[in-house]
């Protein structure tokens, strides 16, 4: 069995292989000589004084490059470059921050500053190009309110992303207590025409939870923030200057909404995302003699129901095909509240999970983030087949322990079978692959 793991692993290597964000940024640009395109607007770069740039996420660099190939030479750009580790080489024009993920670090705090500075400098005839990918929302921060410290904002993300709520509702909180998220960063330019470009590690049509929605209308409101405080039970986990902000009689202002006048100008476009990661596992899956199907329908689920379905999913696909190797590709993220202290991320606790549902078929399952993280662990994810538990035993690994203490990095380092890329400069989304033959 261990030949399906070797598959899978293929699999994940090629989809990352294929996702090339400079080629898709020019495809999608479409420029003929001054003009280029955004969705359905046609922009005339001529018009314009300045072009600005402002990149921030984990492909934030690649982003960046593939604007600057698309323009130059005939239009310059420059701005700020905000990434988790440092850039292969300096952009020309560009200041770079590197920043803290996935809590705020002071140089989070610095970028915010300085993007907000350079964008109370562009008027209507600046064109700003936001180009946004998964992490922003640790990259770039800066809170609302003076008395809330970085340490209030890295306590409060910490209970967050531990606390087993989807992104959507930890974003709800985050975006209120913002001086750059929920549309606010679009404010800070109000007359300048506004482009954002996305590589998104989001559902579609839930674009404003990618990098926290700072140029986009927020769709949330103070008491959906509220509600997830309470429904959570976090109020007393939060820092005190936060609590405070979040009591139902206090200050936060609603962020902007969709018709104000900071998205007049405003225009957004999808990079890359869920379906250009299915279609290419779906293609090297298929490539590899499996009988292939795609699911997103586990996406934000509890961590235990998605294994449970997507196995059930990978039984009835063999079971139609008796005589074909069967593949299911899912996406998405799931929800694993943090039970230890020990190390691993969503990605190998749902490999953990599948351990002793495998055991003894099969059947191989592959869970990795497409950015080459995995919570506070250094791998991508893991791998597991039917074999896994018996050679676990054998080695007097104990899955139940391990899960028990968030550590399925541990358990896995242990067995050869972590995924490790090391940071990709992409983020779209946790991709599952899980095979039978």
């Amino acid at each position: 069995m261990s030949d399906l793991k070797q598959i899978a692993r293929e699999i994940f290597q090629r989809t990352l292989s294929s996702i090339d964000i400079p080629a898709t940024l020019e495809r999608k640009l479409d420029r003929s000589g001054s003009r280029i395109r955004c969705g359905d607007a046609q922009i005339d770069l001529k018009e314009y004084e300045r072009i600005v740039t402002i990149a921030f996420g984990k492909a934030a660099y690649a982003m960046a490059s593939g604007l600057r190939c698309v323009l130059e030479p005939d239009f310059a750009t420059g701005g700020i470059l905000v990434v988790p580790s440092a850039p292969p080489s300096p952009l020309p024009r560009f200041e770079t921050f590197l920043a803290g993920h996935p809590v705020p670090t002071p140089a989070s705090l610095a970028a915010a500053g300085a993007i907000l500075k350079l964008l109370a400098t562009c008027d209507e005839k600046a064109l700003v190009f936001f180009l946004i990918s998964g992490g922003a929302s640790a990259l770039v921060e800066k809170p609302l309110y003076p008395d809330v410290s970085l340490e209030d904002v890295q306590a409060l993300n910490r209970t967050l992303v531990t606390c087993g709520a989807p992104i959507d509702e930890i974003n709800a909180v985050r975006k209120h207590l913002s001086a750059v998220k929920g549309g606010r960063m679009a404010a800070a330019a109000p007359r300048a025409m506004k482009i954002t470009l996305g590589v998104s590690d989001v559902p579609e049509g839930r674009e404003s939870a990618l990098g926290s929605g700072p140029t986009l209308p927020d769709p949330t409101t103070v008491q959906d923030a509220l509600r997830v405080i309470q429904n959570y039970e976090l109020t007393e986990k939060l820092p005190a200057s936060v609590r405070a902000k979040f009591d139902p009689r206090g200050p936060i202002p609603e962020t902007p909404k969709a018709g104000e006048p900071a998205f007049a100008r405003a225009h957004f476009q999808l990079l890359l995302g869920m379906h250009d990661l299915f279609h290419h596992a779906h293609q090297w899956a298929e490539t590899a003699g499996c009988v292939t199907i795609c699911d997103n329908a586990t996406d934000d689920w509890p961590l235990q129901q998605a294994a449970d379905f997507l196995l059930d999913q990978l039984a009835q696909l063999k079971a139609a095909n008796p005589t074909r190797s069967v593949a299911v590709i899912a996406d998405g993220e799931l929800s694993s509240p943090v039970t230890g202290d020990g190390v691993g991320g969503r990605n190998s606790a749902f490999a953990l999970e599948c351990v002793k549902k495998i055991a003894g078929k099969p059947i191989a399952v592959l869970s990795a983030g497409t950015d080459g993280v995995d919570g506070n662990s250094p791998a991508a994810g893991a791998v597991a087949d039917g074999q896994t538990l018996d050679r676990a035993r054998a080695a007097g690994l104990d899955p139940r322990h391990f899960f028990r203490r968030s550590d399925a990095y541990s358990f896995f380092k242990r067995l050869g079978d972590t995924i490790e890329t090391g940071p990709t400069g992409n983020n779209l989304r946790d991709l599952r692959i899980l095979l039978s033959k």
